[in-house]
């Protein structure tokens, strides 16, 4: 019988939150109001990168039918700070509770509201 060479242990690596200004267009059952053209989503994404966190928000927008069209990613909190960044108490709640939870938090939605002419 041969040995199976072990595999060498992975270092699992930690969880930050991201913070993520999502762009939507129209889907059929968004919940967005009538005229509006779409949405920019404030998210706060917890992943061990900013590509999963990217991946997890995508993931969730279109189970909730949405449709995401644009992501962009603004960093961790310490990148954000470091960046002079003034953060509020209640966006580091927000970020305590995606990392505390593994999740993805909505904070904010804005309609794009289409043009009248």
């Amino acid at each position: 019988m041969s040995e199976t060479p072990e595999k060498p242990e992975k270092k699992k690596r930690p969880q930050q939150v991201y913070t993520l200004l999502v762009e939507v267009g129209r889907c059929e059952n968004d919940g967005l109001p009538k005229g509006a053209t779409g949405a920019g989503l404030l998210c706060y994404a917890s992943g061990v990168d900013e590509a999963e966190a990217v991946r997890e928000t995508v993931a969730i927008l279109k189970q909730a039918d949405l449709a995401p069209l644009d992501v962009t990613g603004y960093g961790t909190l310490a990148e954000r700070e470091k960046a002079g960044d003034e953060i509020p108490e209640e966006e580091k709640a927000l970020m305590a509770r995606a990392l505390e939870e593994n999740s993805v938090i909505v904070a904010q939605m804005t309609p794009f509201m289409g043009e009248k002419g």
